[in-house]
Parts: structure tokens; C-alpha cells; sequence
């Protein structure tokens, strides 16, 4: 029969076997030691940073110009180096930039790739789970280019908003023309061009002779002047031509504001 030695001696070995498999908890390696979460919110700001470096390792902090640029000196004041937060609608840029201007590196985590993570009950609990990924390297930042590249981005993208909502306006036009039973829209390619913006200029000011109308007419226009006529005849309503009135000048506004550099 085995000895009981023999049997402790063997039940070590498999411990140890075990152990070499995977890392003990104590051992596991600590990527990021100097790392923070933050939990981004439209109103405030919920801030971890690792427990042995502050009596209160979480905070809350306004989203205030003065409460931030407070966070910020808090955490450069514990030696944090690099922060962990998710990209919540636009509430992070702020903050994202002032940690950059300080020489804190953010880490701008996809708010998708954190949903589906256990654990996470309440704001207090995010910021903390947050960094607590962070620190063991287990997040991985999204793109974020350089500031002149953001500044350039953002206009461009002011740009195309202007443009859309040109475009819209654009719709709303036909949309009038259409209810006064004017289907000048559908006989020349662009209502914005040379011929479709005359027309419309020539309506608002009063003009119903639709010859007078038809004989604003671009030479480039592939459509006969008798079509461009018959598609001039309608139905005058006030309202309509309220809402067109309306919807010209807001192109005209968006239309020109895209086009300033």
C-alpha cells in the first residue's frame, strides 16, 4: 500500500501541474499599472483609478470646462499615465482632448464591444470595471488621428450636413411644385440649375404667364419650350407658394454656407 507521504508528494505534483497550465491570479501580468476608467456621461463623469493610490479611487466629476480640467489634474496629480473610456456620442471629445493636451494617453473604447460584459451593474461599477480592463491590457483603442486631421474631419463633415440639408430643402420645393400640379421638376434634370431656379424666381415674384415662364428656357435645355410650358399650368395656392418661397431661401442659405472655405 502507498504510504501517506507518497500520497502528499503526488497530490503536490498535480498542483503543480495545474498551476503551469495557466496563470494564478497573483501572478497574472499587469499591462497598463498606471491606468484609469472613466464612465462618459452627458452630465457627469465617473472616474476610477487604482485603489491604492487615493482614499476615494472613485470620483464623480461635471461635465464643466472647470470640473474636467479638475479630473485631469486629479489624475495626473496619482500618477495615472493612460485612461481607458468609452465613445459615447460626442461627450467624450472634450475630455478627450484635454487628457491629450496634458500628456495623459487616452484609450477610446467602442461602447459596442463593451455591452454584452458581465459584471457591470451601475455607473459606479463601469468606470472601475473599465479600468480594471485597462490595467490587465485587455482593451483595445479605437482610431484616433491626429488633431489637424480631426479639425479638418470635423468641418468636413459640418460640410456635409449643409449639403444634406440643401438637398432637403431642395425636396421640399418639388414637394410644393407638386401640390400646385407644376411639373416643371420633371421636365428639366436639375431645378436648381440655370432654367429650374429662373422659373422658380419668376413664380415667387409674381409672374403666372406661363409663355413668359417657358421663355426663361436655357438654350442647354433638352426639353421643348411648348412642354416646358404645358408643365408650367397649375394651381396657385398661397400656401404652396408660402412653402415654396420659404424653401428656395433655405437653400440658397445652406447651398452658400457650403460653399464658404
Amino acid at each position: 500500500m502507498r504510504s501517506m507521504k507518497q500520497n502528499e508528494t503526488d497530490l503536490k505534483n498535480r498542483t503543480a501541474r495545474k498551476q503551469k497550465r495557466g496563470l494564478c491570479h497573483q501572478d497574472r501580468p499587469i499591462v497598463e499599472p498606471n491606468a484609469a476608467g472613466i464612465d462618459v456621461g452627458a452630465r457627469e463623469m465617473y472616474v476610477a483609478i487604482p485603489p491604492d493610490r487615493d482614499s476615494e479611487p472613485v470620483r464623480v466629476f461635471q461635465t464643466f470646462t472647470p470640473d474636467l480640467e479638475c479630473l485631469v489634474d486629479w489624475l495626473i496629480a496619482r500618477g495615472i499615465t493612460t485612461v481607458a473610456m468609452e465613445s459615447t456620442g460626442v461627450y467624450w471629445i472634450p475630455l478627450y482632448q484635454m487628457l491629450e493636451d496634458r500628456g495623459v494617453r487616452p484609450c477610446l473604447v467602442n461602447a459596442r464591444h463593451m455591452k454584452n460584459v458581465p459584471g457591470r451593474r451601475t455607473d459606479w461599477h463601469e468606470c472601475q470595471w473599465l479600468q480594471y480592463l485597462h490595467t490587465a491590457g485587455l482593451l483595445r483603442a479605437a482610431f484616433r488621428p491626429e488633431q489637424d486631421v480631426c479639425g479638418v474631419r470635423t468641418l468636413l463633415r459640418h460640410r456635409n450636413e449643409l449639403v444634406r440639408m440643401a438637398v432637403q430643402h431642395v425636396q421640399h420645393m418639388q414637394k410644393a411644385l407638386t401640390q400646385m400640379n407644376v411639373h416643371i421638376h420633371h421636365v428639366i434634370s436639375d431645378i436648381t440649375g440655370l432654367t429650374g431656379l429662373a422659373i422658380v424666381d419668376a413664380i415667387l415674384s409674381g409672374e403666372r404667364d406661363v409663355s413668359k415662364l417657358a421663355g426663361l428656357r436655357h438654350q442647354s435645355i433638352h426639353a421643348d419650350e411648348e412642354t416646358i410650358r404645358k408643365s408650367l399650368e397649375g394651381d396657385w395656392r398661397d400656401e404652396h407658394l408660402f412653402t415654396l418661397n420659404q424653401s428656395r431661401q433655405m437653400y440658397i442659405i445652406y447651398r452658400n454656407k457650403s460653399e464658404q472655405h
